[in-house]
């Protein structure tokens, strides 16, 4: 299968499994997208209200742009837990953490914004946000639209079916119906395997999982982690002890700010080598 795109594309990147039923590690930082010093102190904000760091915080030097004065705006999508959800009206979760840490690192203010998945690339790219997090693995076609930083995680796609399905791998999805969240990686992946007249696309991943419950698809491809969590809150359903795509999960950040790719990628080296980030996998992830 042609899915492991992520190990060729974070270069030295030392990826550290997401077992399926088990914990989940950092992924070891690689030196992808570094800009030079003195592109990073000479480049100005493309947006109006963009503003340009000019200090250090945390051993990170500053010299990067965002699309507002002392914010790390970030966009998400809140439906997939425990990288993203709402407790209340406050979205908590892995990446939100993670981002708060990178924000503190860079002397700035988090701000998340909530959207549908497939808009999150958009907004990145169009300046409305600083950087995506929302477990966003790397692919060779979303390269071509944003930078990424080095990888934060590594995440599996699985496979949910009822309990009382006959499908037993991967194998035995060709010619069923898949249920895949919209622009996900698994939606991807599905339509290159099994063909898109086979895959039924949903805005979110809680509702192709409803639709697997109500038999209009025979099958979920969704996120490892998600997915344990829809099963545990939806009765019936189970997941195939077999892994479909193993990934790397990143920051996506606009190709016309790569210092603050190198910035993202200083704060995210540094939360490695101090296991903050992962205490706070280890957190949400038993």
């Amino acid at each position: 299968m042609k899915k492991f795109l992520a190990a060729l594309l974070t270069g030295t990147m030392a990826i550290a499994m997401l077992a399926g039923c088990g914990g989940a590690s950092a992924a070891d930082s690689s030196n992808q997208s570094e800009a030079q010093a003195d592109e990073a102190s000479g480049t100005e904000s493309s947006e109006a209200g963009g503003t340009s760091g000019t200090e250090e915080a945390d051993g990170v030097s500053n010299g990067f742009t965002t699309v507002n004065d002392g914010v790390l705006t970030m966009a998400t999508n809140a439906y997939f837990p425990p990288y993203e959800y709402y407790e209340g009206d406050k979205v908590v979760g892995i990446d939100a953490e993670i981002a708060e840490a990178i924000a503190e690192k860079l002397g700035l203010e988090l701000k998340i914004e909530d959207m549908e998945f497939d808009s999150i690339l958009i907004a990145v790219q169009n300046g409305k946000a600083d950087m995506g997090l929302a477990g966003i693995s790397v692919t060779e076609d979303r390269l071509k639209s944003v930078n990424f930083s080095d990888s934060y995680a590594t995440g599996i796609q699985s496979i949910i079916v009822t309990e009382d399905s006959e499908i037993a791998g991967v194998d035995d999805l060709t010619g069923k119906k898949i249920g895949v969240q919209l622009a996900t990686t698994g939606d991807i992946y599905a339509k290159d395997d099994f063909g898109e007249e086979n895959v039924e696309e949903y805005n979110k991943g809680a509702d192709a999982v409803m639709a697997l419950k109500q038999g209009k698809v025979d099958a979920v491809i969704i996120d490892n982690q998600p997915a344990k969590s829809f099963i545990e809150s939806t009765e019936g359903l189970k997941l195939l002890d077999t892994d479909y795509v193993s990934e790397d999960y990143a920051a996506a950040l606009s190709k016309d700010n790569d210092a603050l790719t190198e910035a993202v990628n200083g704060a995210v080296k540094e939360l490695k080598e101090d296991g903050m980030i992962q205490e706070i996998l280890d957190k949400y992830i038993k």
